[in-house]
């Protein structure tokens, strides 16, 4: 009894950890290995998911803008009023990336997509995924919330 009492108060310390360091997101490579722990702000509304990072003159080495959409489908992203370069990571439903667009270049109107479906596009500062070796088939784990778009 005592060390299921243990295991579970464990459990919740982890969890209220978590919540506690605010809203971030694993980067975990098909090896289990994380590759990456960012800082997320949320993009959960059609307002948020449009003003995103444009006018951001700077953005944390570990810190990003998850964009969540009520399901998946071909999403695509341009770089109007967008200061600093980004890489965009491309994730299914299940969080698995099917793509990333690397330096989006700043203030470019051209569509910035991949191939195939989306639910979740993670925006990091130019360069993060070369820099860590983040690559499609890796997967996004949340952590501290719950992924859900609000309209």
């Amino acid at each position: 009894m005592a060390i299921a009492l243990i295991g579970a108060l464990s459990i919740m310390t982890t969890e209220l950890s978590a919540c506690a360091q605010g809203p971030r997101i694993q980067i975990v490579g098909p090896d289990g290995v994380q590759r990456a722990l960012v800082s997320v702000e949320i993009a959960d509304t059609a307002a948020t998911r449009e003003y995103g990072l444009m006018y951001r003159r700077q953005m944390d080495e570990d810190a990003g803008m998850i964009f969540v959409f009520s399901s998946p489908k071909h999403q695509t992203f341009w770089m109007k009023n967008t200061i600093i370069p980004l890489d965009m990571i491309f994730a299914d439903g299940d969080g698995k990336i099917i793509g990333v667009v690397r330096r989006a270049e700043p203030f470019s109107e051209a569509i910035d997509a991949v191939n195939g479906d989306s639910q979740y596009v993670l925006e990091v500062n130019g360069g993060y995924c070369e820099h860590h070796g983040i690559v499609a088939g890796d997967t996004l784990h949340f952590e501290g919330f719950v992924p859900h778009s609000e309209d």
